[in-house]
């Protein structure tokens, strides 16, 4: 059932060429850039608003400071904070003179310079080298797997790791794109292990250079990972930092780099789908930075555009899946939700799940998205916007003032990131390639549901897994009624299906239960002597089971309880 892997080659063959390591050449410069531009953009405040977003900023500086240091934070940190306070007091800037203005630009330019150097990184070409060989180890390791007595056949596995990283979508339509603008890539977000992942395929197999990327601050508390952050055109991203003037230097950074031809990737739901699910609602503080390049491209007449392509990541196993969907009940159940005792640190437990990792393969999708401008227009391999009609349009019309020329709207520009966010959304669950793993966790759990029509879903998550089998024909006939429904969407365009996903339905429930978070201690199906089907943990399926919430998929089951029963175990 696999199709041939095609691996692209390079659009830009030398690495010293790629617009990433141009813009780390030139860092100083860009640095320069982004002070001046962040400066007059926080400038336009009156004076009052300025003193009090400095007042604001260091205050909630210290409290960071004092009350979540953090290992990878500058060593001069509290000092720094502490002068720039000292200063502040010493210039009474609640008076507006001459000299208590000045005073006041020189402490903002030194806080943007200071976030500024924070924030870009650098790209090394060395280290990327580097890189290349050891994530090929790494993704051979985790999905290749092989039982064999051969030590050297662990580590080759039986099958090409590039088989294993399915990339599937309009790949050429985006590799001709680069030529007429900026590519940003905005991919689902359920794992850690996403923007190194995504960013290996788009190097090895899609044949794209490297992409800016933001990264966690508090991953460079780990030494080695800042290393190679550091040096992989990561930008760096503090989320405890919430004021204004971190926040517009951030989205400065993004909007001029784009404009330097950079290619970017970030994931705008802002963090790991809690919940399992696709995203529903994205920030709008880096998506919003599309579209003011895009307009600043406008006003300098150039013919470049911003490019976005939605990215779907599919995964049977996501290793944090147990941790997530605990945040996300947590969050949303309050008072309801009970947290449950956990019963799986034994060392046999442990063991199983070692010899699973050991033994098992396990498949990743991509999913590349239809590539639309800032707007939510499709485009095609020459950059042109199409509206919905098909008809050919300007861009540049959208930027327009009553005056015939391109100007700055931030009211406009915000209500344009609004309906981009609403498109990419509704990209994610069209581009969203439906797994056998996603099919079986979703029916079986709507089996629970249906079996306890009176219960909410934590009354469902507190019920014991070992009172509950599901019987394996019933299982079948279930993903045999959602497979039908599933190759009408597939046909008129509403999502996508695996390979495995198409086959016959008993088969479908074999693979998809085999493949299930299989690396969790406790795994979230699995099959038992009768040939019936049990779960160790009725949360972790919860999560696999939301993959396909919201397409009223549960709706497509003549549920009949003399035909589809949950069976109570003796």
């Amino acid at each position: 059932m696999k199709k041939d892997v095609q691996i692209y080659p390079r659009i830009i063959e030398k690495t010293e060429d790629w617009p990433i390591y141009r813009l780390s050449e030139d860092r100083t410069a860009f640095i320069r850039d982004i002070e001046d531009f962040t400066f007059q953009r926080l400038s336009t405040q009156n004076w009052q608003d300025r003193v009090d977003m400095i007042v604001k900023t260091i205050y909630q500086e210290r409290i960071r400071i004092k009350e979540s240091p953090w290992k990878v934070d500058p060593p001069n940190d509290r000092t720094f904070w502490s002068k720039i306070s000292k200063r502040l007091i010493k210039k009474s800037l609640d008076r507006n003179d001459p000299e208590a203005q000045a005073a006041a630009e020189d402490i903002l330019r030194k806080i943007i310079h200071r976030y500024s150097e924070e924030i870009v990184g650098t790209f090394k070409i060395p280290t990327f080298r580097f890189a290349q060989r050891f994530l090929t180890v790494l993704f051979d390791r985790l999905l290749n797997a092989a039982v064999d007595k051969s030590i050297t056949s662990v580590w080759r596995g039986r099958r090409q790791l590039y088989e294993r990283l399915n990339v599937e979508g309009d790949v050429e339509t985006v590799r001709h794109l680069f030529r007429y603008g900026t590519v940003v890539v905005v991919p689902t977000h359920s794992s850690n292990l996403d923007s190194i992942l995504v960013g290996y395929a788009m190097d090895q197999i899609m044949g794209l250079p490297s992409f800016s990327y933001g990264a966690g601050l508090n991953l460079y508390n780990f030494g080695p990972a800042a290393y190679f952050m550091n040096r992989l055109g990561a930008y760096r991203v503090d989320r405890r930092k919430k004021n204004a003037i971190y926040l517009e230097t951030l989205k400065t950074m993004s909007n001029l780099s784009m404009q330097r031809g950079v290619n970017s990737l970030f994931f705008p739901g802002g963090t790991r789908s809690r919940s399992g699910e696709l995203e529903m609602e994205l920030k709008m503080g880096l998506l919003g930075t599309t579209v003011e390049a895009q307009r600043a491209m406008c006003q300098q007449a150039s013919p470049s555009k911003v490019f976005i392509v939605p990215m779907v990541i599919g995964y049977h196993f996501v290793l944090e899946a147990p941790f997530l969907i605990e945040q996300h009940l947590r969050y949303t159940g309050r008072e309801q939700y009970l947290r449950l005792r956990d019963d799986s640190t034994s060392v046999r437990q442990w063991l199983r799940f070692v010899w699973r990792f050991f033994s098992t393969t396990n498949d990743i999708t991509l999913s590349v998205g239809k590539p639309m401008d800032v707007l939510g227009n499709f485009v095609d391999a020459q950059g042109r916007s199409f509206d919905r009609f098909g008809k050919e349009i300007d861009i540049r019309e959208y930027f327009l003032a009553n005056s015939g020329d391109v100007n700055e709207d931030r009211q406009r520009e915000a209500e344009y990131t609004k309906l981009l966010a609403e498109r990419i959304v509704d990209r994610y669950h069209i581009e969203n390639v439906v797994l056998s793993s996603h099919l079986i966790a979703f029916a079986v759990f709507e089996m629970l549901v249906h079996d306890n029509p009176k219960l909410d879903i934590f009354g469902l998550l507190r019920l014991p897994p070992d009172d509950f089998r599901f019987p394996f024909h019933a299982v079948v006939e279930v993903v045999e009624q959602m497979q039908q429904q599933l190759f009408e969407w597939e046909q008129t365009g509403r999502i996508r299906l695996s390979a495995e996903a198409r086959l016959a339905a008993p088969e479908v429930v074999r693979h998809g239960v085999s493949k299930l978070g299989v690396f969790h201690r406790e795994k979230p199906l699995k099959f038992v002597k009768d040939g019936g089907i049990i779960s160790s943990n009725f949360r972790v399926l919860y999560f696999y089971h939301n993959r396909l919430r919201n397409y009223g998929l549960e709706k497509a089951v003549h549920w009949k309880s003399e035909e589809i029963e949950v069976l109570k175990a003796d």
